[in-house]
């Protein structure tokens, strides 16, 4: 890190900071981003040295629509803008399967992707063999990533990641896409599959419980490889790992990243005025959500159902989290909501009686 060097960063341990900014940020603007702020903004993390920027529609490859939003530009104008942003940061794409399918891949290697994540729920790595045998066979740098992945013990993630990387994954890893995890669950889990594979491995913090900086932090620590973060935390909810925070602060402990100081807090600054409203914050719904253990994505959802229905939003994500929903499963919480108004309705009416 130059200009503000700190502690005896450059001397330890290189840790890979992969940047979803233009990608998982993409969610708290309804997917709408315009060439020319993924333009500006790739461009200011290449000129900060940023080895990975992540693009495409907050749900990845293949997922503009109408249940989860229709993206602005098409798959294809994101990958082109930001390859041509990149003269030197390495381009990457996320895909979930059931959204994406080959051929979206192989559109995303005729644009130069240098690296593609295929992502699943925590118990469903099966679900992306096809897709990295693939990948294995192009010769793409593929990675295997589990979402949700506090469902899982830490014994299962490393079970799932061996699988992926049997599969053909030249790298695996974890999201804690609820933003439930303390630094010791990101501590043991890292562990277990740093254990268990001999590949990289990568963490993605989300901020619900304002611990993604250090969740972040635990996972270098714990031997993580790869470490997620987005400019300013832009992303969906009460946002991810802050990029500009977490850097500085692992350099300090003596990682090594490679990210020029001040360009990357340029590029925040730039992130700030020209792709957001605001930061994102950690409002109440985004504290219950992290605690009930549900991905933050559902946050408008719920707000709006239970709005509708006169029920309490911090009922609605603390009874999904007992039913253990997961992304996809949308529909639940109308039902949910449903059932606590019943519910209500007839501790209402027993009031009365007494």
């Amino acid at each position: 890190m130059t200009q503000a060097a700190s502690g005896d960063g450059g001397t330890g341990r290189t840790v890979l900071i992969h940047d979803p900014t233009l990608r998982d940020g993409h969610h708290a603007v309804g997917h709408r981003l315009s060439r020319e702020q993924l333009r500006g903004y790739a461009a200011a993390a290449d000129k900060a040295g940023i080895p990975v920027v992540e693009v495409g529609h907050g749900n990845g490859l293949g997922a503009s629509s109408l249940q989860v939003g229709r993206a602005r530009l098409s798959d294809d104008e994101m990958l082109s803008v930001v390859r041509g942003a990149l003269p030197h940061s390495r381009l990457g794409v996320f895909m979930l399967p059931g959204w994406g399918a080959v051929r979206d891949l192989k559109r995303a290697i005729d644009h130069g992707v240098d690296i593609v994540r295929i992502g699943t729920h925590c118990t469903e790595g099966n679900l992306a063999e096809r897709h990295l045998g693939f990948l294995r066979e192009a010769g793409v740098d593929a990675h295997g990533v589990l979402l949700m992945s506090h469902m899982a013990s830490p014994d299962r993630l490393a079970e799932e990641c061996v699988r992926l990387v049997e599969y053909g994954a030249t790298g695996v890893g974890i999201l804690d896409s609820a933003g439930q995890y303390l630094p010791v669950d990101v501590t043991e889990r890292i562990a277990a599959i740093r254990a268990a594979v001999d590949v990289p491995v990568m963490f993605h913090g989300h901020n619900n419980l304002g611990m993604a900086v250090a969740n972040s932090v635990a996972a270098a620590e714990a031997g993580a490889d790869i470490i997620d973060a987005c400019a300013r935390g832009f992303g969906a909810g009460a946002g991810n790992t802050q990029l500009e925070v977490v850097v500085p602060v692992l350099e300090r402990m003596g990682f090594s990243t490679g990210i020029d100081l001040y360009g990357l807090l340029d590029a925040a600054d730039l992130a700030e005025r020209e792709l957001m409203d605001a930061p994102p914050t950690i409002d109440s719904i985004g504290v219950v959500s992290g605690l009930a253990g549900v991905f933050s994505g559902f946050k408008k959802r719920v707000l709006e159902i239970s709005r509708r229905e006169h029920v309490d939003p911090r009922d609605v994500f603390f009874e999904l989290g007992r039913l253990q929903a997961v992304a996809g499963q949308e529909d639940l919480i109308v039902d949910v909501a449903l059932a606590l108004r019943g519910a209500n309705g007839t501790r209402d009416r027993s009031a009365d009686r007494v």
